[in-house]
């Protein structure tokens, strides 16, 4: 385990050199949830829509009680932060999540919605804190100069939990053999509804005894306490920007639009990961290609052996039948791997090529992408939206330093403030919902993921702008 490092000695300290491997695999662990929590929601969202009986509208109520909670709690966080460390921080924001994840069984025994918000708004709530402690860790377990290699690792780690969990709940809570589902199908429907309950309760119970564990891990293993700001560089800062005539960050036009694409490209990724099922689910898809048949097929043989770990033995996914919401499971899968992929390829190219560029290039395919789904259908019109998570891969992590641009002292409030911005993925997929509901369908509610990506192209060519 790592010694305490305090932010005076690091430079000047003559000790044998420390490994910082154990508290790194901890770290990579929690970016690893992160990812897992937050994209198995999609597969949530379509799951509680039958198990509650709710309307397209209705279910976003699943991404609005998470993606919520960032807004809500992103400077509570800091504040408690302040008072108890990044560490206490830490396992405090587990001991909430895995409280959350808990809540799930009397959700599933009583199939209360309003208790399954409750419940996703507490794992909302921990994982805020958790992001807002656990940052700043990884770029101090290590050398400063292997501080990019650390950020890359667990932002992979982040894109794989999201790309697994939504696999393993597609298996749980929509796969089985075509027999099985036609068993329930022939249930009264309160029967049938009560038995589908139950299938998410050894998932989050699960979940609740992995975060009780974490949360010891990291209460016992010893983690150097770090400071948000040295003293000196905040003086830095405050000097950069004490000539700039500004009172406050949002004076800076580059930072406000900033906000909003960081809003806009937020509710973008998650809206089209929340509504891929239902959006195939109104493409009538009755034959899937061999393509498709062939990677639903071999993804599902391949992480049945996770369900199992949850008490399910799911047979392969039945494609026989055209598209289901266990097929398209495995589509929302793919999507958040096309950003993990994104996410790795990208990291020479923007140290190699001109990142704003770049940005100008992914934000211009996805409106293409959108666009062109709206005016084909089938199973082309699904995978071309699939193909926006390849394009959402370097969006944040070139939007948020464009924003933050010349803001001098007053970059951790700018930074604030877009870390709030999240909550677009709390208010994009309710008005998707509720276009879908009350205006024309689907097809016309993905007309708002592609004004998202127009503008996002906008902010790419002039917005990022200083002035």
């Amino acid at each position: 385990m790592a010694a305490p490092v305090s932010s005076s000695s690091v430079s000047t300290s003559t000790a044998p050199a420390r490994s910082y491997a154990g508290p790194m695999l901890l770290m990579t662990t929690l970016f690893f949830l992160f990812g897992a929590v937050t994209n198995f929601n999609d597969v949530l969202m379509p799951y509680l829509k039958d198990v509650c009986q709710l309307t397209d509208f209705q279910s976003t109520a699943v991404q609005s009680a998470f993606f919520g909670a960032y807004f809500l709690m992103s400077l509570p966080a800091g504040r408690v932060l302040e008072k108890i460390g990044f560490k206490r921080g830490i396992v405090l924001g587990l001991l909430v999540m895995a409280v959350g994840a808990l809540l799930f069984v009397p959700a599933a025994n009583t199939r209360l919605f309003g208790l399954f918000l409750l419940a996703l708004g507490l794992l909302g709530a921990g994982v805020t804190l958790l992001q807002v402690a656990a940052n700043p860790y990884v770029s101090v377990l290590g050398p400063a100069r292997t501080a990019a290699s650390r950020v890359s690792i667990v932002g992979v780690a982040n894109g794989l939990g999201g790309t697994i969990s939504p696999l393993i709940g597609g298996l749980i809570l929509f796969g089985g053999s075509a027999v099985l589902q036609a068993q329930l199908a022939a249930l009264p429907l309160e029967q049938r509804l009560t038995q589908e309950a139950t299938l998410v309760k050894p998932l989050y119970l699960g979940l609740a005894l992995f975060l009780a564990l974490l949360a010891v891990l990291f209460f016992l293993v010893r983690l150097p306490e770090i400071e948000s700001i040295p003293a000196e560089e905040e003086a830095a800062l405050a000097a950069e920007a004490g000539t700039s005539g500004r009172r406050s960050a949002l004076d800076y036009r580059h930072l406000v639009l900033g906000i909003v694409a960081i809003f806009t490209y937020v509710g973008v990724e998650v809206g089209i990961g929340s509504f891929l099922i239902r959006y195939g689910e109104s493409q009538g898809i009755s034959q899937l290609s061999g393509f498709t048949q062939q990677l639903v097929r071999g993804l599902s043989v391949a992480t049945s052996w996770a369900a199992a770990l949850f008490g399910h033995s799911p047979e392969p996914i039945d494609t026989n039948t055209g598209f289901t919401k266990a097929v398209g499971a495995v589509l929302v899968s793919s999507y958040w791997f096309g950003l993990m992929v994104g996410r790795i390829i990208g990291i020479p190219l923007l140290s190699r090529f001109n990142a704003r560029k770049l940005l100008v290039g992914v934000c211009a395919a996805g409106t293409l992408f959108v666009v062109a789904s709206l005016l084909s259908s089938g199973e082309t019109a699904l995978w071309l939206v699939v193909l926006c998570g390849l394009c959402n891969s370097i969006i944040w992590p070139v939007v948020f330093p464009l924003a933050i641009t010349g803001l001098g002292r007053f970059t951790k409030q700018g930074s604030s403030y877009l870390i709030m911005a999240i909550v677009g993925g709390a208010i994009i997929p309710p008005l998707m919902g509720w276009i879908a509901t009350n205006g024309g369908g689907l097809r016309v509610a993905f007309v708002l993921p592609a004004l998202c990506y127009a503008y996002l192209l906008f902010y790419s060519v002039r917005g990022y702008q200083v002035r």
